[in-house]
């Protein structure tokens, strides 16, 4: 097992990480039941033109899960956090969030945001000391709740 950074350039590591990123979010539009979700549209140029932080977790040199974030001063705003369904239950997600916590300095406050009726993401933030903030339409039909967490790290 090993975390690191993500390199959108380098097009094996996009191709591996776009294909994940489509397992992982399936799963959740089972979920919620809605396939809205923006990751599951999102082509390979898309992603490479992402202006997003990723960091990835490896396990026998495969992706297993991965994270991506925007940092603003003393927010990180935790855009995707995913894990392939083959992985599933084993800390991976934990893992990453913990990861990044870690590897920024000067954190205040960390939001994130997950489908309402994903009630796995939802307790593995609970989990991490994440507060429910509220909950709202994106579209109609698909409710996403927001966590935040304020610390300094």
């Amino acid at each position: 097992m090993s975390i690191g950074k993500i390199y959108l350039q380098d097009m094996a590591q996009a191709k591996e990480l776009l294909e994940m990123q489509r397992a992982a979010y399936l799963v959740e539009a089972e979920l919620i039941g809605s396939f809205a979700i923006p990751a599951l549209q999102e082509d390979l140029e898309t992603l490479q033109n992402s202006d997003e932080i990723f960091y990835g977790y490896w396990i026998d040199h495969r992706l297993a899960g991965a994270i991506s974030y925007k940092k603003e001063g003393g927010l990180l705003d935790i855009y995707r956090l995913m894990v392939h369904p083959r992985y599933f239950r084993r800390g991976i997600g934990k893992a990453l969030v913990s990861f990044v916590e870690g590897v920024e300095e000067g954190i205040e406050r960390i939001i994130v945001s997950t489908g309402a009726r994903n009630l796995p993401a939802k307790k593995l933030y609970e989990g991490l000391g994440f507060r429910d903030i509220g909950e709202r339409e994106v579209i109609a039909g698909l409710w996403i709740t927001h966590f935040e967490k304020c610390k300094r790290f």
